[in-house]
């Protein structure tokens, strides 16, 4: 059974985003935290998020050069949505835009994996029993990214095996919390944790 890992960058206060889902402070550049995160997501065998976060993103990554592209292009999706297959639209929309670029360079190809965002698998049942299907076999982990009200709903309903956070080192005062929605205290075990040159921490966590 593949095992489903929740991971996301905070602030010191518990944030994952500020206020207007400011995230501007996760682009820390600090080049070896950005270095474990590229070989943490190529450690997944599906990337799964909510439909919010699918449609920022799916026009997105085929287009993208930064060093997560190549991962978040070619490892399979499943968004979590109850609108269907519509919910691929956006997608579709991001890769004729790709197409329409890579046909004004000399290559005329898309990066590798870039039509994945249109074939993602769309979750739209039951949470728990669409995470149950998922997580059926062995592979890869699964790695949940995006967005905030997505993780709050796995973790609500004890979906999640590991949580890796990424700690940064901001105070935001206020914005999008991923553990304001549980319904009784959920004690961890602290598996791991590794810091950065610039102040970043990532700190893994099991159910305890």
């Amino acid at each position: 059974m593949r095992k489903l890992i929740l991971t996301m960058s905070m602030s010191l206060d518990g944030f994952v985003s500020g206020p207007g889902g400011d995230i501007q402070w996760v682009f820390s550049g600090d080049q070896e935290a950005i270095a474990w995160k590229v070989e943490n997501l190529w450690n997944a065998s599906l990337i799964i998020m909510g439909s919010r976060s699918f449609q920022n993103m799916a026009p997105f990554w085929p287009t993208a050069t930064t060093v997560f592209a190549p991962p978040m292009n070619q490892i399979p999706k499943a968004v979590f949505s109850k609108q269907g297959p519509a919910i691929l639209e956006t997608a579709v929309q991001g890769l004729r835009k790709a197409r329409a670029q890579a046909d004004d360079t000399q290559s005329g190809q898309l990066p590798p994996g870039a039509e994945s965002w249109a074939q993602a698998y769309v979750a739209s049942g039951d949470l728990a029993d669409e995470i149950a299907r998922l997580k059926a076999g062995d592979g890869k982990p699964i790695i949940a990214l995006g967005g905030a009200s997505f993780a709050r709903s796995l973790i609500a309903h004890d979906l999640v095996d590991e949580y890796e956070l990424m700690v940064y080192p901001i105070v935001l005062g206020k914005g999008e919390p991923i553990f304001s929605s549980l319904p009784a205290p959920k004690p961890l075990t602290l598996v791991s944790s590794k810091a950065f040159p610039l102040g970043a921490m990532v700190q893994i966590y099991r159910p305890a």
